[in-house]
């Protein structure tokens, strides 16, 4: 293990649904693409492993607040060359999307990053969802098994090109070997895809895939992102140690605890800069929250990294927050505990400690056959 690895969310200005309001930049600036590259810039600097991009089929619907995001790939490829070692993970719909191409946005996202992409899957069956798409709507069961089906076929879409099938030889005039191009004959109960791909192999060979601790033992994730309802720190660490070993056991490699994070920030308590964005829109919701110091933070994320594998921050308000998180808890926590490293040139899956795409079968009957 590499560490404790840490992740952060940047969707939108922050966790609180009122963060808008704290934001250092115009309402409108919200959706420019300074504020969505300075903000991954800042959590690199910070140290973050990797930073996630919330999206949705609907729009944000907060009374009075954003109500436009743009496309969680879009954001992340467009952060891709403007970063160098932190992983960029969108969340992509696995249940009405179309599964060949969720599977080749991710890739082209992967090269965009020199191999830093992931895909943090989401299977909300919403039927305003379906209505985006044009498509009746599913059962929760059903979605399941069609994100499922989106994550298998785009795992076979990934490998169906061997890492040498591009040979660019100029005498014969070929680019690839067709021969190393594979068709994966996927056939699931709503469609069927028999492929290749039209994007080469990624540069991971295979994108580390996230996912809510739902869908963990259904789509064998890399990394199992979990909710504690608890606020009391050592509640919290023996709820998150049950919960990431159960994890564990159905598949996942990594667990990692969700938690939402407001710090007390140029002299005003955390707790004071809640209740004022409160008091125009509450925060409500049953994720696990810590408000207060940094060197409390500090002290309560060594904790959980005795009994989990990572965390992934939300802060309150990305303005305020992240700045706070980069300057007075990530550098101190590295002084208590080992933490993951992103380091310029790394792939996503060397950060988090996960083992190498495999080499593919006919691959090695082929190095076989010519040895």
């Amino acid at each position: 293990m590499t560490g404790l690895v840490l992740g952060v969310e940047l969707d939108g200005d922050g966790a609180h649904p009122a963060a808008w309001r704290a934001a250092s930049h115009a309402p409108a600036d919200l959706l420019s693409g300074s504020v969505v590259a300075g903000r991954a810039q800042l959590a690199e600097r910070a140290g973050f492993a990797f930073a996630t991009f919330d999206d949705a089929p609907i729009a944000p619907g907060h009374p009075g607040g954003p109500q436009a995001r743009l496309d969680a790939v879009l954001r992340a490829a467009y952060a891709a060359p403007l970063t160098c070692a932190i992983g960029l993970v969108p969340t992509v719909h696995g249940v009405y999307g179309e599964p060949f191409h969720v599977g080749t946005q991710l890739a082209s996202l992967d090269y965009a990053s020199h191999g830093r992409g992931g895909w943090l899957v989401a299977a909300d069956p919403d039927a305003r969802a379906a209505a985006v798409f044009g498509r009746p709507s599913v059962s929760a069961s059903v979605a399941v098994d069609r994100a499922a089906d989106a994550v298998e076929v785009s795992r076979r879409l990934w490998l169906s090109w061997e890492a040498d099938a591009v040979i660019a030889d100029v005498p014969t005039g070929r680019y690839l070997d067709r021969d190393r191009v594979h068709h994966i004959d996927f056939a699931g109960d709503d469609y069927r895809v028999t492929g290749p791909s039209i994007v080469p192999r990624p540069p991971q060979g295979l994108l580390p895939v996230f996912g809510p601790a739902a869908l963990a033992e259904r789509l064998e994730l890399d990394v199992a992102l979990f909710d504690v309802a608890s606020t009391e720190p050592g509640e919290l660490v023996a709820a998150s140690a049950a919960l990431a070993s159960t994890l564990r056991s159905r598949g996942a490699v990594l667990a990692v605890l969700e938690l939402e994070v407001a710090l007390d920030s140029a002299g005003v308590p955390a707790a004071t800069r809640i209740a004022a964005l409160d008091a125009h829109d509450p925060w409500d919701g049953s994720r696990a929250r810590f408000a207060g110091t940094g060197p409390a933070l500090v002290e309560l994320l060594a904790a959980l990294a005795t009994v989990v594998d990572g965390v992934r921050l939300h802060p309150a308000v990305l303005d305020v927050d992240l700045e706070e998180l980069g300057r007075a808890v990530v550098p101190a926590l590295r002084e208590r505990i080992p933490v993951a490293t992103p380091r310029a040139g790394d792939a996503l899956r060397t950060t988090l400690g996960l083992a190498e795409a495999p080499a593919l079968p006919h691959t090695a009957d082929r190095l076989e056959e010519s040895a």
